[in-house]
């Protein structure tokens, strides 16, 4: 004869009060991602400030913001200091000698993730696991030719969480923007180096050995060298971002920075 089944065994995998507690504690490495203007500078502000409310300390970490100082700002007027990370600093030593001097760090805010190198991304991920730091990580994941960021593409694999930013950005015909578009001379450019910062408003941007000196690239025409072009970025559907189409109001200048 079968013995009923007791109800009380569904509970039987549930853990007991305390048992979690053996379970090793660990920080959360999480990266918010959109395109430009969809609001990440701004959310990283407000996770700050709700942190902060609670009485926890913050370290807020900034890499080539758009306003050129180390601060993190957003486009609504929403600014606040931050540390300029280089691209050789060691993001777990520069914690360590914040708590060697005495101060709390209880979790990092990182705007523009996407412009940190593949090691300072895993030294993010050291500080979740090792230190229980949480780790709030903002930026865009492709660049001006759809290609991911060093940064951007380290966070994907290795953050706990993914979040795409939930503001929508539109292209200038109506439909989702995911693509940002640099433009120079009213053309979409296809070469050029990876990180190029530019203004909401038209940015004159010097010629250089490394941006090319010689010439610009723009969908197969060559673009006479000047002491100084006018970049800017703009936000496009696949579509128009594949043609290089920026609409028909081209010559109203500025729209995005690279951030």
């Amino acid at each position: 004869m079968s013995t009923p089944p007791d109800p009380t065994d569904a509970l039987s995998a549930v853990p007991a009060a305390g048992a979690r507690r053996g379970a090793p504690v660990t920080g959360r490495l999480r990266f918010f991602y959109g395109p430009m203007d969809c609001g990440k500078s701004t959310l990283a502000l407000q996770i700050d400030h709700n942190h902060a409310r609670q009485g926890r300390h913050g370290l807020l970490l900034v890499r080539h913001d758009r306003s050129g100082t180390p601060r993190i700002s957003s486009r609504i007027g929403i600014t606040r200091g931050a540390l300029e990370v280089d691209e050789d600093d060691d993001l777990g030593l520069v914690v360590r000698r914040r708590w060697a001097a005495g101060h709390r760090v209880d979790y990092l805010i990182v705007d523009e993730a996407q412009f940190l190198s593949r090691q300072q991304v895993e030294q993010l991920a050291e500080l979740a696991d090792d230190s229980q730091v949480d780790v709030y990580c903002f930026g865009i994941a492709t660049d001006f030719r759809s290609e991911l960021f060093a940064g951007s593409r380290r966070l994907f694999e290795l953050a706990d969480e993914l979040q795409a930013v939930q503001v929508e950005v539109l292209c200038w015909c109506g439909a989702p923007g995911r693509f940002n578009a640099r433009v120079a001379h009213g053309r979409v450019l296809r070469a050029g180096d990876q990180v190029l910062v530019a203004d909401t408003a038209v940015a004159a941007v010097e010629a250089s050995a490394s941006t090319g000196a010689a010439a610009a690239i723009t969908e197969g025409v060559t673009l006479a060298p000047t002491p100084a072009t006018t970049v800017r970025y703009q936000v496009l559907c696949r579509r128009h971002f594949r043609r290089g189409d920026l609409g028909p109001n081209i010559a109203q200048e500025g729209q995005m920075i690279l951030a």
